[in-house]
């Protein structure tokens, strides 16, 4: 026990960091850390890169045994575009695979196959040769939440995860809370920007994104000056509220864009805009950088790191484990989640 104690104490703070967050990985339900990072290379392209089972008795015993609700994937395969969007796009997006897997036992029934297959799908009264469906259910096969029938929307399987999680008596994560911000936004076609110039854009970009419905901010210049743009959820805030919050800290000297607005705020045309080399300046001087993250994820770990808050509620368990990595040691911040994740 004397030589275990001296070894702890001389454990620098990241090993001790590691040390946690590997034991905390180990107990998350339905998360093998040997399996974090690595997808089924066999799998058709309709399933995407979560690692399905494939047999419903067996789902249903994972269930019982983890405690957790099955996810219920019915999918054409071999399928058609409809299919195989699905399985490209929002069933390889690195942040919903991994709410999937860690908050459910994911189970796959193909819809246009016999036997097994065949008969799950007359159990459940699903449709054969048909589109994506998503069901979720307790280990009684009752349904947690409303069969999801939309394969098109993001936003709409990431509202189902979070319908299921919460129905299954856990909290919903927050990385999967942000997820969902920016994705609806996008869909919804509620995305704008504009561009205010102040003294400190490094200062300006965290200040700003503490504001209410901001879903992006990245520090740049334009026409000489520092400047901020600032990326935001039309149906969560106004552009008159996000300038007069940031002109009384001090981050909105002027305002550059094309914004409507019925404050007589002035606003000027944008010119030619070029973001700086150390956007996102205090995730760029810390441990995160190399965490590959959405955009929100960024401003929000940014802004953390800025005003002496932990930014680990923003990130999922998978990308927290990226810390410490010895081969894992690039910046992350120029790129796009899900173009890199599954390369790492």
């Amino acid at each position: 026990m004397t030589e275990i104690r001296i070894y702890i104490i001389n454990v620098s703070i990241l090993k001790l960091t590691w040390l946690i967050l590997f034991f905390t990985l180990l107990h998350i339900p339905n998360l093998s850390f040997a399996q974090l990072f690595t997808y089924p290379k066999e799998n058709p392209v309709e399933l995407g890169k979560v690692k399905w089972l494939r047999n419903y008795d067996d789902a249903v015993r994972a269930s019982m045994d983890k405690k957790i609700p099955v996810f219920i994937l019915f999918q054409e395969v071999p399928g058609c575009g409809n299919c195989t969007k699905f399985g490209n796009g929002i069933l390889s997006h690195p942040l919903i695979v991994e709410a999937i897997e860690t908050y459910f036992v994911p189970l796959c029934i193909y819809n246009n196959q016999k036997g097994h297959d065949k008969k799950v799908l007359e159990k459940f009264n699903e449709p054969s040769w048909n589109n994506p469906v998503i069901r979720v259910i307790n280990q009684d096969g009752k349904d947690l939440v409303i069969r999801q029938t939309d394969f098109r929307s993001v936003a709409a399987t990431i509202i189902t995860l979070q319908k299921a999680i919460s129905a299954s008596g856990k909290e919903v994560p927050e990385y999967l809370k942000l997820l969902l911000e920016e994705t609806e936004a996008r869909e919804k076609c509620n995305k704008e920007e504009v561009y205010f110039s102040m003294y400190c854009f490094w200062t300006g970009e965290k200040e700003i994104s503490g504001l209410p419905g901001i879903i992006g901010t990245e520090a740049g210049y334009m026409l000489g000056k520092e400047v901020v743009k600032v990326t935001y959820n039309s149906d969560k805030t106004s552009f008159s509220d996000i300038f007069t919050k940031s002109k009384k800290m001090g981050c909105a000297d002027e305002v550059y864009g094309s914004i409507s607005n019925d404050n007589n705020i002035v606003t000027k045309p944008a010119g030619a805009y070029k973001k700086d080399s150390e956007d996102k300046y205090y995730l760029s001087k810390s441990i995160y950088k190399v965490i590959p993250m959405t955009d929100l994820q960024k401003t929000k770990v940014n802004r953390a790191l800025g005003t002496d808050q932990d930014p680990k509620c923003f990130l999922s368990f998978r990308q927290l484990s990226l810390i410490n990595d010895p081969k894992i040691n690039k910046s992350q911040i120029a790129q796009n989640i899900e173009k890199v994740w599954w390369k790492m």
